[in-house]
């Protein structure tokens, strides 16, 4: 009897076990993250110095850029954090502007940079 016991708690700590060692394999860390938005209301550089303190006091942002002739802003974060789409709209909706969009982008901040001061 103390055996089947035994096999009966076995298997649940054995599922348990496999069960924790699936999420611990699936979980990926978080990397640093390049979010980009197109933002309606840009018409100065001091809409741009604005626009950048605002987002540099979230502890999570390492560098923004802001392309007044795109209408762009973005910025990237840290490893293992990021910035809820709600929070970056509010910021940017607070000081007054609109933003039409937010993505994620898988480039860099620098290839962004790169990208909007490239004369076309």
């Amino acid at each position: 009897m103390n055996s089947g016991g035994f096999m009966r708690n076995g298997k649940n700590t054995l599922f348990a076990f496999a069960a924790f060692a699936a999420v611990i394999a699936t979980a990926q860390p978080v990397a640093a993250a390049t979010i980009e938005m197109d933002v309606n209301g840009l018409v100065c550089a001091f809409c741009a110095q604005g626009i950048e303190k605002k987002l540099r006091a979230f502890p999570a942002t390492t560098d923004v850029v802001v392309s007044l002739e795109k209408k762009l802003v973005a910025l990237s974060t840290k490893d293992g954090t990021d910035i809820a789409d709600d929070e970056l709209k509010k910021a940017l909706t607070d000081a007054g502007y609109t933003v039409k969009a937010v993505r994620r982008e898988s480039e860099s901040l620098d290839e962004v940079r790169r990208r909007v001061e490239a004369k076309p």
